[in-house]
């Protein structure tokens, strides 16, 4: 909880450019606090918070605005010079997101009579379906690091080759996000019952059944490779680096590019892009999806249901090349 104070009051600094209201960056921070404690959101998903606010309110101090109860004009005048300043459309409507998430909070604890920003819509955004691996594709990701080329030919590995062919693995197994990956404990990978346990957002768990070929080189990796990569020390994390620590976030997406730059791939996919590789996969070979919805730790079964528009794409890509009449 220390920890998360830490990063918290990190997040929340502001720069002494421009003065903001004491009562507005108080209440900012009781914000944030709340999403710590009531909805155990991440420093991560807190830093993005507290940043879109106080961009914010240092609009409302150059404007001279009532950044507490803020007019519908003037929210539709900040969302208009963002606009004028040639923000995407995503960051406009996080933008957004953020204030009408803290202003409905001021709402609940009884700070302001009346929400303006409940009536506002941020720029249409075009919709767009996740990117995900074709199989050939995905077959070269996964011999990058692999015991054997792509011809077959066995290759030698070395202990974060294991490891690494370990991690990609377990993200094509289970869909799981890099976060996931990262905070893997040992304690929670069961390779007997053929399942691991991982802590999603908002440290909600869930358990994931894992393949044979995610366990064969899991379990490789945790007999060969980890007492090597640890060097007698101890680690609660399953997945550790060159020095023993924890594998974090940032390692693992460079892993991930280095794997798509040797294996020729466009390396602007990411690792996200094998969580929405496995939903896809999972929903064409047949599973329903309310089971993975579950797998993937979706809150709604809307979020889900764009896999289902993405395997009917991709059996109608197939039904196109292959019908004669196609």
């Amino acid at each position: 909880m220390a920890q998360k104070k830490k990063q918290i009051s990190e997040a929340t600094h502001v720069s002494s450019d421009v003065v903001i209201d004491d009562a507005l960056e108080r209440a900012i921070s009781a914000y944030c606090d709340s999403l710590m404690v009531e909805r155990n959101v991440s420093p991560h998903t807190i830093r993005g918070y507290s940043s879109d606010l106080y961009d914010y309110a240092r609009w409302a101090a150059r404007r001279e605005v009532d950044a507490l109860e803020p007019t519908f004009r003037e929210l539709r005048s900040y969302l208009a010079e963002l606009d004028r300043a040639q923000y995407s459309r995503t960051t406009i409507n996080r933008r957004l997101s953020s204030l009408k998430g803290f202003f409905r909070w001021l709402m609940v604890t009884g700070q302001i009579d009346k929400d303006a920003s409940s009536v506002l819509q941020g720029p249409k955004q075009p919709k767009s379906l996740p990117h995900v691996i074709r199989p050939h594709d995905m077959v070269k990701l996964l011999r990058v690091y692999s015991d054997r080329d792509l011809q077959g030919d066995p290759r030698e590995q070395t202990p974060s080759d294991m490891r690494n062919q370990a991690i990609l693995e377990f993200l094509y197994a289970c869909g799981a996000r890099v976060s996931e990956a990262s905070g893997l404990l040992v304690s929670c990978v069961d390779f007997e019952r053929g399942q691991v346990k991982v802590f999603g957002k908002g440290s909600k768990e869930r358990i994931i059944p894992l393949h044979d070929l995610a366990i064969q080189s899991m379990s490789t990796y945790e007999r060969i490779a980890r007492p090597e990569l640890l060097k007698g020390d101890t680690s609660d994390f399953f997945f550790v680096s060159n020095r023993g620590n924890q594998m974090s976030t940032n390692a693992i997406r460079a892993m991930f590019k280095e794997a798509l730059m040797r294996s020729g791939l466009d390396e602007t996919l990411s690792p996200h892009s094998m969580r929405h590789t496995f939903a896809t996969d999972m929903l064409t070979g047949g599973a329903d999806l309310r089971s993975v919805q579950e797998m993937l730790g979706h809150a709604s079964l809307s979020t889900t249901q764009i896999y289902t528009h993405l395997s009917a794409s991709r059996l109608k890509e197939v039904h196109r090349q292959a019908h004669p009449r196609g």
